[in-house]
């Protein structure tokens, strides 16, 4: 999986087991001076249909996970979508295949979000 973006990795991995999920973060060609993404209501880039928790929000980035924790936490749709669904942030790292080992993989930190994670 070298090369996939954050994103493209969330995706493959969850479509290897089965999921039913899309991208919902667009290219926005006008914003700054070469350009933006633009996630949905500002912290999905994933939506997932899963059979036990209904509708799964997904942020997901490489090693930056406080600020993408933050950017939800802070965003004011968040609460609002936690009451309705879920939201998981998956944050992408290397790490060492085998302890003490050479070979490296891919792996993310997958948080769930509770209501306790918002400030009230």
């Amino acid at each position: 999986m070298a090369g996939l973006t954050p994103t493209q990795r969330t995706l493959k991995a969850l479509r290897e087991r089965g999921a039913i999920c899309a991208s919902v973060e667009k290219w926005n060609p006008y914003g700054g001076p070469h350009g933006v993404r633009v996630d949905l209501f500002g912290f999905i880039d994933l939506v997932l249909i899963d059979p036990q928790y209904g509708i799964v929000a997904i942020q997901s980035c490489g090693e930056a996970f406080s600020a993408h924790y933050k950017k939800i936490v802070e965003n004011e749709i968040a609460p609002e979508w936690m009451k309705h669904g879920r939201i998981e942030l998956w944050a992408w790292r290397k790490v060492k295949r085998v302890r003490g080992g050479k070979a490296m993989m891919w792996k993310p930190k997958i948080h769930i979000f509770q209501v306790g994670d918002f400030a009230t």
